[in-house]
């Protein structure tokens, strides 16, 4: 039989390294993988592609990233780009002078480290804006920029309490500065108008064929359901995925209320049912446990720091109860659900490993495969627990580097100690730990090439200084695991995520081979071609 589509001339990965150089593909399946011999199953109608000395592994797969957020901000005022406050203040003028109709500007992206002390003021977006609101979450999507009118709409003022799960910056005469942050973000984002369903879908589609360009054929969307204002995405991959517009393979983590308990458990069993149809499937349930470390609700095992380097009365916040988390954690597993944790400070990630522990205890072994995903500050005592109970380490590469937001507005406040703890990825690896890996665009750049960089120089693309803790480098060949093997485990696609005769045809092609030059040199590489099932996506130029 000959084949459909046949690649030669280059090195492939396979799970044994770069052991072949010649693939063919039959439907949506790979059917042969070897050398020269794997030619001969050409045929009239067969596609040849030279890969011409060039890198053909399996499809890069993003386990924490939130695409429709990502696409919607992308058609939004879009602050991604700004670096200083006066570039961010100036997009944010350009964007509400070119849509005087717009009655809300909303969008975000902007970066903690162009303002001081990461908090940016009422003043500076009353300035650019000072008839409409403005609701702009920061690229984490921990905090919101808001001028003085949103601030007015929403009856905040200097007596407003804080929320449970947020807090109100303040000034000095205490009142509202314009920073919200955590759950204090939903007083003014309940307000926006919401996107319509078609936005939804378009910005799904968008986001797809972004995600489609940098080799990304399968994705766990970190967050479907409604939080903080967030746009809940699951009817667009219903839509999508009913009318074959989704081409990516995606899982869907459903929303933990984190203000309701084991109530909302029927609800999830329900929502999975319901949404799972054709290349969607909503069987995972997301649980943020914490915050994060730069604006101080990152949960953490001892104090943070001020700035004298002295004890504060702040350990962060843990968003669900850790005397329940393990009831709730047990019971999902017990239905079948994995369970896909925020978990970025060390308490964080201890409680999420205690809860795993008991539901294996209660439940016994299963193939739910829980995984916890940011792992900024991890206690050495809990890396082993990763292994021993089966938990996947979720890692977000590009976030492990010395950049403003790390130096100036984390490590002064966790300390040397626990600024040594930071993303141990070299550790977690060698305790046996599997590694999966992510993104959670629109918080950081998607394409794993860029993150895979990071991974193992522990330095910004493109940019030099020092190391960041160069113990946790990691191989690149580990790192590449990690964005196909790894993920494919977590997304339970247990036929991608390799190149192997019998897996999915989910292949993308680089446009050089990243092992044949130095590691410096890994983010300038680039992807030519994405395939998924034997159907290509992309194709570079």
């Amino acid at each position: 039989m000959h084949a459909d589509l046949l690649f030669t001339g280059g090195p492939v990965l396979t799970p044994e390294g770069r052991t072949a150089s010649a693939v063919a593909v039959t439907g949506d399946r790979i059917t042969a993988v070897g050398h020269d011999e794997v030619r001969g199953l050409a045929g009239p109608r067969t596609e040849v592609v030279d890969l011409a000395g060039r890198l053909l592994l399996p499809g890069f797969q993003d386990a924490h990233v939130h695409p429709v957020p990502a696409g919607l901000e992308l058609s939004q005022c879009d602050l991604t780009g700004a670096r200083t406050a006066e570039e961010s203040v100036a997009a944010v003028r350009a964007y509400a002078d070119a849509h005087p109709d717009r009655a809300w500007i909303l969008g975000g992206g902007w970066s903690m480290e162009a303002f001081a002390g990461g908090t940016p003021t009422k003043e500076l977006l009353d300035a650019a804006v000072p008839d409409r609101p403005v609701y702009l979450p920061n690229r984490d999507h921990h905090g919101a920029w808001v001028n003085s009118r949103a601030l007015e709409l929403a009856g905040i003022g200097r007596d407003t309490p804080d929320p449970a799960d947020g807090r109100i910056e303040r000034d000095a005469s205490g009142e509202p500065s314009g920073t919200l942050q955590e759950g204090a973000m939903q007083l003014v984002g309940r307000l926006a108008p919401p996107a319509t369903a078609a936005d939804r879908l378009a910005a799904l589609l968008h986001a797809q064929r972004h995600l489609h360009a940098l080799g990304i054929t399968a994705w766990q969307d970190a967050l479907v359901g409604d939080f903080l204002g967030m746009d809940d995405p699951a009817e667009a991959y219903r839509t999508a995925a009913r009318e074959g517009t989704l081409t990516a393979r995606v899982v869907g983590a459903l929303w933990w209320d984190r203000g309701r308990g084991a109530e909302q458990i029927p609800e999830l069993a329900e929502k999975r049912r319901e949404f799972s149809h054709g290349r969607f499937r909503a069987g995972t349930v997301k649980l943020m446990l914490d915050g994060v470390a730069e604006n101080g609700t990152a949960a953490l095992l001892d104090p943070y720091l001020d700035t004298c380097g002295c004890a504060t009365a702040n350990r962060g916040k843990s968003f669900i109860d850790p005397g329940l988390l393990p009831k709730y954690v047990t019971e999902l597993d017990a239905l079948g659900f994995q369970c896909h944790f925020h978990a970025l400070g060390d308490r964080a990630v201890r409680d999420a490993l205690d809860a795993v522990e008991v539901a294996r205890a209660a439940n016994g072994p299963s193939d739910t495969r829980p995984h916890l995903a940011h792992l900024q500050v991890v206690h050495p005592d809990d890396v082993p627990r990763f292994a021993r109970l089966g938990a996947t380490a979720n890692i977000q590469p590009l976030w492990a580097a010395h950049e403003p937001q790390m130096d100036e507005l984390t490590i002064p406040f966790l300390g040397a100690e626990r600024a040594s703890w930071q993303y141990p990825f070299g550790a977690l690896l060698r305790s046996g730990a599997r590694l999966a890996a992510g993104s959670d665009w629109p918080v950081s750049s998607p394409d794993p090439l860029q993150g895979i960089h990071v991974a193992v120089n522990r330095v910004e693309p493109g940019g030099g200084g020092p190391v960041f803790l160069p113990g946790e480098r990691l191989g690149l060949a580990d790192a590449l695991t990690a964005y196909t093997a790894g993920s494919a485990y977590v997304n339970h696609l247990d036929d991608t995520g390799r190149v192997a005769v019998g897996a999915l045809a989910d292949l993308v092609v680089l446009d050089r081979d990243p092992f044949a030059g130095p590691p410096e040199e890994i983010t300038q590489t680039g992807v030519a071609l994405t395939y998924v099932g034997g159907e290509r996506v992309y194709a570079a130029g």
